[in-house]
């Protein structure tokens, strides 16, 4: 019997079987709470073990769970270590870093550099690792998509997507865009800027996330997209589980 990965987010869920040290094939689905109890619950996978990353709201995390206890041997649950492998969190408390930002930076760790990581979900997340695996700290904004709404929200007539990026729009679709993707763009180019200038070294740029490919047009060309970062991060957890736990 097989043991599968599940990431569920503010926005989307997402599982993949678990292949050695990283995660398979991916399917993925907006979720709501109404999709928990929709027809595409009963094709999910079954099997000996199921891995869970979850930071969607309690009930919604509840819900899921009850619904793989049914269909898994086991079910284990990822949270925020201070360390964990080579990784060591910046954060004096853990438990407030979301265990979404500790997997991706889980995945990011295997590459022994110093890297930048920014998450573009429902947040726009950043955190800063050095080759030696420790967290220098981050921050959190609001993703350009999570923008948009909040503007949408306050003033109706601005709509809540479309348009297209411009240094300069000359078009109220295409200036919201640029503002709010340029917005993102510039606090992850300053978040590298300032990354380098603690470490002295050049930091790499990775994105992952929902929102990512969006932005990775207006990024240096060096910057790397990986779109499974977090249900990697959450394989390589599962992996270095202590045996009675796994």
């Amino acid at each position: 019997m097989s043991d599968w990965l599940f990431d569920l987010g503010n926005s989307r869920f997402k599982y993949a079987p678990l292949r050695g040290d990283r995660a398979g094939n991916v399917q993925a689905w907006t979720h709501g709470a109404e999709d928990l109890r929709s027809e595409a619950l009963r094709a999910l996978p079954q099997g000996r073990i199921a891995y869970v990353a979850s930071v969607a709201a309690p009930g919604l995390t509840a819900t899921m769970l009850e619904i793989l206890r049914m269909r898994f041997q086991h079910v284990h649950v990822a949270h925020t270590e201070g360390r964990f492998a080579d990784l060591r969190i910046a954060y004096g408390v853990p438990a407030r870093f979301g265990v979404d930002r500790f997997l991706a930076l889980l995945a990011a760790a295997r590459g022994q550099r110093h890297v930048l990581v920014a998450g573009v979900g429902t947040a726009l997340t950043i955190d800063l690792l050095d080759a030696g695996g420790l967290h220098h700290g981050g921050r959190i904004a609001a993703s350009p998509t999570t923008m948009r709404e909040a503007l949408h929200a306050r003033a109706v007539q601005l709509p809540p997507s479309g348009g297209q990026y411009h240094e300069f729009a000359n078009d109220t679709d295409d200036a919201l865009a640029s503002g709010c993707d340029g917005a993102a763009i510039a606090l992850i180019e300053r978040s590298r800027a300032q990354g380098e200038q603690l470490l002295q070294a050049p930091v790499a740029l990775l994105l992952h996330g929902g929102g990512a490919p969006a932005l990775l047009p207006h990024l240096p060309p060096d910057t790397s997209h990986e779109p499974l970062l977090v249900l990697d991060g959450l394989a390589r957890w599962a992996v270095h589980l202590p045996p009675a736990a796994g």
